[in-house]
C-alpha cells in the first residue's frame, strides 16, 4: 500500500521523521528553496498560491504523483492519536504514522478531521461575515451549472452549520483525482469570473477559502465510509513544539 502524506509547508519547520509523509514547498515559484520536493516543478500552478493557498501543493500532486493512498497536512498541523502531552517529544509521538494510516484504510475510505459547529450561523453566514459572499453565489452558481446533480447537495451544506476545516484528508487517489477533476474545474472557471483585484493579501486568498467549503459539499455528494480523527496543531514557542489546545480552533483557515 502506497501512502503519500503530503505536508504542505512554505517555511522550515520541523517534520516528522516517518516514510509515509512528502513534505511540499508551495508556492515555491521564485522561492528560495527549504530542502523539501517544491510545487513549481512539471504541471503546476505555483504562480496562483498568494489565491489558492495550499492548493498549488493539491494541484501538483494530482498532476505529478503516483500512488495508491495520499492526502494533506500542514506543517503545523497533522492528524493525530487522542491525548493531551505538555512536552514536545511525547507530543510529536501523537502523529499519526505509516501503520496507522495502513491500519485505517483497511476500514474506512477517507480520513476527515473531526466536524466543526459554528455557533448560531450557518456556513453560508459565517463566510459572509468574513470575506465577500458573491464570490461563493458565484461559485454555487458555477456548480449548478456544470455538476447539475451536486445542486441539492450545495444547497444544503450552506445552510447547515457543521463543517470540516483545514482542507485536510486523506483517501484513496483515485477519489482525491476526482475530487481535484471537480474542484479544479470550478475554481479555474470562477477565476473568470470575479474580480479580486482590490482584494488585500488575505481576501485575495479567496479560491483557498472557497475550497475549504466546497470541499464539504464534494465529501457529502460521495457515499464514502468516514474516519473522524483528531487534528493537532504545533506552535514553535522557545524552541520547542507544543500542543496548543485553545487555539485548536482559533487557527483556522478563515
Amino acid at each position: 500500500m502506497d501512502i503519500k502524506i503530503l505536508i504542505a509547508a512554505h517555511k522550515k519547520y520541523w517534520l516528522p521523521d516517518d516514510p509515509v509523509y512528502f513534505p511540499l514547498q508551495v508556492g515555491a515559484e521564485g522561492k528560495n528553496g527549504l530542502g523539501i520536493t517544491k510545487d513549481d516543478s512539471g504541471d503546476n500552478i505555483s504562480n496562483k498560491n498568494p489565491y489558492f493557498c495550499e492548493l498549488t501543493g493539491l494541484y501538483w500532486a494530482w498532476k505529478n504523483l503516483s500512488c495508491d493512498y495520499i492526502g494533506l497536512c500542514h506543517y503545523r498541523r497533522y492528524f493525530a492519536h487522542n491525548g493531551i502531552y505538555t512536552s514536545p517529544e511525547k507530543m510529536k509521538r501523537l502523529i499519526l504514522k505509516q501503520e496507522d494510516y495502513v491500519d485505517i484504510f483497511k476500514n474506512y475510505d477517507i480520513i476527515l478531521p473531526p466536524k466543526h459547529r459554528i455557533r448560531d450561523k450557518t456556513v453560508k453566514e459565517q463566510y459572509a461575515k468574513s470575506h465577500n459572499v458573491r464570490d461563493l453565489d458565484e461559485a454555487i452558481k458555477i456548480i449548478i451549472e456544470k455538476y447539475p446533480d451536486y445542486e441539492d447537495t450545495v444547497n444544503s451544506f450552506f445552510h447547515q452549520s457543521e463543517i470540516y476545516y483545514y482542507n485536510m484528508f486523506a483517501m484513496k487517489k483515485c477519489y482525491f483525482d476526482n475530487y481535484c477533476s471537480w474542484i479544479f474545474d470550478i475554481l479555474f472557471t470562477l477565476e473568470q469570473t470575479i474580480d479580486i483585484s482590490s482584494y488585500d493579501a488575505h481576501q485575495s486568498r479567496v479560491y483557498g477559502f472557497l475550497a475549504e467549503r466546497l470541499f464539504n459539499v464534494w465529501i457529502n455528494q460521495q457515499d464514502l465510509k468516514i474516519k473522524n480523527v483528531p487534528v493537532v496543531f504545533l506552535e514553535e514557542k522557545k524552541r520547542s513544539l507544543w500542543v496548543n489546545t485553545k487555539r485548536y480552533f482559533s487557527q483556522m483557515c478563515l
